[in-house]
């Protein structure tokens, strides 16, 4: 594996490459760049908290690119921190993975676990699609059946957090009432899930939950026969010239499919121009157009009196659509892992955070919204 080193922040150039990708500067791909040294100037200060990696691309070349060194290994110092995969202050497990460029993704996870459903969908390894109920992927462990909510429940509404189950993660992750904590402390995460009763008709309401996301990786592996780091590996990691990854495993031995991938921030910037390309890379289809539109939908708005608000497509958000067409895309994962892709804009932008024990002084959101979107002409 890469190891992590100190970078300084790489200036481009019209021609060269950085980790695969072509290079070009702010300026020749049309981009203000005094609006983005103002946002690294802010990052420097420490107004967005701890962020540890900021990169752009636009038509398809770095043209932004600044890392930013931490000392974790002090900071988590007088926390004493375990040597465990779910102890968010340990250095060895985060943000980075055991002194290397891999950087824990966290529910963007989720996003990247979509596409592997996509890419079965599209070999035929899942003959009905979205359309297939959960629970025919389970039955190896007997589900309750006897509700019939859980009969009707299918793979959309799974991938739509949509499901229907009984589920509890609008509490903090510091609360040990968090379903999403007490699935991390289980010994068998697929039956934890499905130990959980219905509350509602699925498909009908939006409820963040985790633990659908660790269904769906199980799905995958029942529809492949391999486990999806495995089945990752070789469909969508090396087609994109991403050699290095890790993913955690569950005490069962399955992968964390909810937040336990890690990958560099090139390589995250990778998945999401894949996206941005409706799921071609370099000439070659990785995944169907038709799963890359379905997957951004959006399907359902976060809050239903707000129609035109945050929607959820598969395992992605889509925070902003303006008359039915999507603006922005993007995953989201804890700590401040923001992979965003701008359509109408040809760009991609990636942050890297570990805003975990405070909160920043001024939200991504804010740079993103009024600074990078302006910037870009």
């Amino acid at each position: 594996m890469r190891m992590l080193v100190a970078l300084l922040p790489i200036t481009l150039t019209a021609c060269g490459s950085v980790s695969g990708w072509p290079t070009s500067t702010l300026e020749a791909e049309g981009i203000d760049s005094t609006r983005i040294d103002a946002v690294v100037a802010d990052i420097e200060a420490g107004d967005y908290g701890r962020v540890d990696h900021f990169l752009m691309v636009r038509h398809g070349k770095l043209v932004c690119d600044h890392h930013f060194p931490r000392d974790y290994a002090a900071m988590s110092a007088a926390l004493d921190p375990k040597d465990e995969p779910y102890d968010y202050d340990h250095p060895g497990w985060h943000p980075y993975y055991r002194g290397t460029d891999l950087h824990t993704l966290q529910s963007v996870t989720k996003s990247i676990t979509s596409i592997c459903i996509g890419i079965a969908i599209d070999e035929g390894l899942i003959p009905d699609g979205v359309q297939t109920p959960a629970m025919s992927f389970f039955s190896d462990f007997e589900p309750d059946m006897s509700d019939p909510r859980r009969q009707a429940m299918t793979l959309e509404d799974l991938l739509t957090m949509r499901s229907g189950i009984d589920w509890n993660e609008s509490i903090p992750y510091t609360d040990e009432r968090n379903s999403c904590v007490q699935l991390e402390l289980s010994d068998d995460w697929v039956r934890f899930v499905l130990g959980h009763p219905m509350r509602e008709d699925p498909g009908t309401k939006f409820d963040y939950n985790s633990g659908v996301s660790v269904l769906l990786g199980k799905i995958v592996r029942v529809a492949t026969g391999r486990r999806i780091d495995d089945y990752a590996r070789e469909k969508l990691f090396e087609p994109l010239g991403i050699r290095d990854s890790y993913w955690k495993v569950t005490p069962c031995g399955e992968n964390d499919t909810e937040g336990g991938l890690y990958l560099s921030a090139h390589d995250l910037a990778k998945v999401v121009q894949l996206m941005l390309q409706k799921g071609e890379w370099n000439g070659r289809r990785i995944v169907s157009e038709r799963w890359v539109e379905a997957s951004i939908g959006p399907h359902t708005a976060i809050d239903p009196q707000q129609p035109d608000g945050v929607q959820y497509g598969y395992q992605w958000w889509v925070p902003v659509v303006r008359n039915g067409e999507v603006r922005q895309f993007q995953g989201s994962g804890y700590g401040g892992q923001y992979p965003i892709v701008l359509p109408k804009l040809d760009t991609v932008i990636v942050f890297n955070a570990w805003n975990t024990n405070e909160q920043p002084k001024k939200p991504l959101w804010n740079a993103v919204r009024n600074e990078l979107v302006p910037a870009i002409r």
